[in-house]
């Protein structure tokens, strides 16, 4: 099957031409045609297999197609202007947009709409916008003005300028649910309830979950009308390209050590590593820069701006290693990730497929690094359960364990896998001094004993009302 036998409106397929994509893939093949004939979806895949383009492929196609309008696309500020021309006093016009999709993340949202403009680059008129938290309300009301066609939205935020009457959903042809299962795990069903209720019942409603069991399923049965229902690959996919293995860690010295001493390995060209705490980011990079290491935090607390120009330089490359609460391990596609490294084990299996899926993107080969407290093996069980596949343990000579899964016990008021760790002693290093880059698997030459600093957890969970939306 190729995109041309799918039907694509010529100036898509031109612009999928220029951006040297060849083949759909197999959630494309399956969605692409159902979509462009009406149908509503709902589709379980793997992260990093193409579902962007599977919704907004079929909705560009839907905009390109339609027969033009003379009194349609005209923004507020050109219907003002008419109206002072005319005489008449301009009032406020809400915009309208024909597709809305809701996305779990400010990352995922802006990724969305790069790949939106992409694809649609050949077709005239067609404007995509992005609403989302940490972007200032004078910018947002600016890209409101222009009344875009395709409203990209994480749904706190879009929930604001809906009360504050910015938005009108009476036109809305096409609604997409992109990673349903994580918006809901964030607290958003309410939001998400709330914003379907002021949508057109005539839509066309297209969800994208890794799972569509339990909550998501109910809400899709709900929101939906005879659906097509696709599964690629479970969430549990087994992800054949990422070699994945555990390094089992006395304490949080023996940890830190670890880290620095993988991190130097010169087969990494940039990697992620994943913090459960906020606090924790800002301190791993801090004291990964200065053992020499080009490296930035990422976490929810930053500003838009700032979350907006460390993903820009890891891009770029000037950025090596991005440290990292789970807000990032959704929505960040940057093909020279080459290693993932869990420094805390996710709270949920789910999160951890997504974590490594950062990595081996678009068929490259990747590398999964889990560090795990020996009383977290219990946790890692959970983990191989989940995805039906035996994480291997591996030991790097001269910084082998001493202890054993079998011989730790957790403390009272301890639960495996809840990222709690002892506290570091006073004035113990985390990593250590720069040194050369190890090139044959031998220990750098400045080792420090390192402690660290636990913070409150943040594992990208917060939801839209009780803590800032979007």
């Amino acid at each position: 099957m190729t995109f041309e036998s799918i039907g694509l409106h010529p100036f898509i397929l031109k612009a999928l031409t220029e951006a040297g994509y060849t083949q759909p893939t197999p959630v494309q093949e399956q969605a692409l045609p159902a979509a462009i004939a009406g149908r509503d979806l709902l589709v379980s895949s793997q992260t990093g297999s193409g579902k962007t383009a599977a919704f907004m492929l079929p909705a560009l196609h839907k905009l390109a197609s339609a027969p033009a309008d003379a009194s349609a696309g005209k923004t507020p500020n050109q219907q003002a202007q008419a109206a002072r021309a005319k005489g008449d006093r301009p009032r406020f016009q809400p915009a309208q947009p024909k597709i809305l999709v809701l996305t779990p993340t400010r990352e995922l949202a802006l990724q969305v709409t790069t790949a939106t403009e992409k694809y649609g680059s050949q077709i005239r008129g067609v404007k995509a916008v992005s609403i989302l938290g940490g972007m200032p309300y004078p910018k947002q009301m600016q890209l409101l003005s222009r009344n875009p066609e395709i409203l990209v939205a994480t749904p706190g935020r879009l929930i604001d300028h809906m009360e504050s009457g910015k938005i009108d959903f009476s036109k809305l042809e096409v609604l997409v649910l992109d990673e349903a299962d994580r918006m809901l795990d964030m607290g958003f069903v309410d939001d998400i309830e709330l914003i379907i209720s002021k949508t057109p019942a005539s839509r066309q409603t297209m969800l994208f979950s890794a799972t569509l069991d339990g909550m998501v399923g109910n809400m899709a049965r709900r929101i939906t009308k005879d659906p097509m229902m696709i599964q690629i690959a479970s969430s549990a996919s087994r992800h054949e390209n990422i070699q994945q293995r555990v390094h089992f860690v006395d304490d949080l010295s023996h940890k830190n050590r670890l880290l620095d001493h993988l991190l130097r390995d010169v087969t990494i060209d940039q990697a992620v590593v994943f913090t459960a705490t906020k606090r924790d980011a800002d301190t791993i990079a801090d004291r990964l820069n200065i053992a020499g290491f080009a490296a930035a935090a990422l976490h929810g607390d930053m500003h838009q701006g700032a979350r907006n120009r460390t993903l820009n330089s890891l891009r770029s490359g000037h950025v090596r290693v991005l440290v990292a609460t789970d807000v990032a391990a959704r929505g960040i596609d940057v093909p020279a990730i080459t290693h993932v490294f869990n420094y805390d084990l996710p709270k949920f299996p789910e999160d951890y497929v997504h974590r490594i899926g950062r990595t081996g993107r678009a068929g490259r080969n990747g590398i999964a690094v889990s560090l795990v407290n020996h009383a977290e093996g219990v946790h890692v069980k959970r983990i191989e359960r989940f995805t039906k596949q035996v994480i291997p343990v591996d030991v790097v000579e001269g910084y082998e364990p001493k202890k054993t899964a079998s011989a730790s016990r957790p403390r009272p008021g301890w639960r495996p896998g809840d990222g709690r760790k002892p506290a570091a002693k006073p004035g113990q290093r985390t990593f250590s001094k720069p040194g050369a880059p190890r090139k044959d698997g031998a220990a750098p030459s400045a080792g420090g004993a390192g402690g660290g600093y636990r913070g409150n957890r943040d594992d990208g969970r917060s939801a839209g009302r009780s803590s800032g939306r979007g």
